[in-house]
This record gives structure tokens, sequence and C-alpha cells, in this order.
């Protein structure tokens, strides 16, 4: 849960570089959420809270998605290729879960070097 929280944290933070990790434990946490509101809407009738939180969460998963491909040291715009059917979301598949770039590329520090000099990474 505190991978999720750090992403809350870092929602408006485009620069730098996010490990797979950080990546893929909130994808996770943010799938179960909304499976947990679909469920939720069912009972009460309407999407009202799984879209609420589609909403909410947007800006974070952008974020994250694009310190995401920093790390794999390719430009944030990158994620636009998403909206592609199909190919887009094999491409993005393949470049979120690809090892991120050793040592320090364009877009700053190793996460996974750096994070033990800094208190933001769990």
């Amino acid at each position: 849960m505190s991978w999720f929280i750090l992403v809350l944290k870092k929602s408006l933070v485009f620069r730098g570089r996010a490990r797979r990790t950080e990546y893929w434990m909130f994808t996770l946490i943010s799938s179960l959420i909304y499976i947990a509101l679909l469920v939720a809407d069912e009972f009460v009738g309407n999407e009202v809270l799984s879209i609420g939180f589609t909403v909410a969460i947007l800006l974070p998963a952008l974020a994250v998605t694009v310190r995401r491909l920093h790390d794999t040291d390719r430009s944030g715009w990158w994620s636009l290729i998403g909206v592609v059917p199909c190919v887009g979301t094999i491409v993005m598949l393949i470049f979120t879960a690809a090892e991120g770039t050793p040592g320090q590329n364009k877009y700053g520090m190793n996460p996974k070097e750096s994070h033990m000099f800094t208190d933001a990474t769990p």
C-alpha cells in the first residue's frame, strides 16, 4: 500500500524515474480498488464510484507512467502510444515491464541505486 500512497504523493511529478515495483504495485492496487468499486456500484445502482475513482487516479497514473518510461530512457510522450488499439497496449506493456537503464540517464539517477539516499521510496 505504501507504493500506492507514494504515487499519489507524486501525482504532479513528471520528472525523474519510477522503478518497476512502484509502477506495477500502483497498477495492481488501483485495479483491485477499481474492481471493488465496480462491485459496490452494482449495489448503488450506478457507476458513480468507479467513474469517480477513475477520474481521481488519472493524473497519478499518467505521472507514474511517464516516470516509468523515463526509467527505460524513453520520453514520456511514448505514453500516447497506449491509445493505439492493440499494438499500443502491447508496446506499453513491453516498455513498462522492461528493466530500467542502469546508472544515471538523462532523466535522473537510477531509483534502484538512489533509493537508499532518500526517504521518498519505501
